[in-house]
């Protein structure tokens, strides 16, 4: 799947079969259900679902938390604007 489809996805009542749970994570995110995104973030204990995970409490405002995310996904904190960096986790997840 392509980061253009993807996107076009989003207005659809469910996500599209086949997607990891961090992208999951991302695609409840862009429909701003932060809860949902959330959970599916949790579920993923790998370092995909850690580095949603981050950028979700980066979001919610909770930096520190979100360091930990960071630290678990062995990723630096974002420095860019969290639309920048929704894209930059989506283009390296969906090349998995």
């Amino acid at each position: 799947m392509t980061l253009q489809e993807f996107r076009e996805s989003v207005p659809r009542d469910d996500p599209p079969a086949g997607l990891s749970l961090a992208l999951i994570g991302l695609w409840w995110d862009a429909k701003g259900n932060w809860t949902k995104a959330h959970e599916s973030a949790q579920q993923d204990e790998g370092v995909a679902g850690s580095w949603v995970h981050a950028y979700l409490h980066r979001k919610e405002g909770d930096s520190s938390n979100a360091g930990y995310w960071y630290r678990r996904a062995g990723k630096a904190p974002a420095r860019v604007s969290l639309d920048a960096e929704w894209i930059e986790i989506a283009q390296s997840l969906l090349l998995e």
